[in-house]
């Protein structure tokens, strides 16, 4: 799993590449909590390069919400892969994240 990050005024962009899964979860969650423990409170997570999502990766998802919300904070999701699509669909996670087709989408929502 490769992370890109970057920033737009206040949004802290996260760019997922590879595979979210057990073996990359601690790292995508150590990368966000970080984030967060910076004062970050808009972010989003940009899937356009991310081929497969496990249950490790929805957990962090989830779990990253519910502190993000906590701090009055956003996680936003955007460009998933139609397999990543299909896993979120199934596992009721588009009822809990904001999802966008286009980044500009997702950087426009905050």
């Amino acid at each position: 799993m490769r992370i890109n990050k970057k920033k737009e005024g206040e949004v802290h962009i996260f760019s997922l590449n590879g595979r979210f899964d057990a073996h990359s979860a601690g790292e995508v969650e150590d990368e966000l909590n970080l984030a967060i423990s910076q004062g970050a409170r808009k972010l989003l997570i940009d899937m356009d390069g991310t081929e497969y999502i496990s249950s490790a990766g929805l957990r962090v998802l989830l779990a990253i919400a519910k502190k993000l919300k906590k701090e009055d904070g956003q996680i936003k999701l955007c460009r998933l892969q139609p397999y990543v699509k299909e896993v979120f669909d199934v596992a009721g996670f588009t009822q809990i994240f904001k999802i966008y087709n286009t980044y500009q989408e997702g950087i426009n929502s905050f």
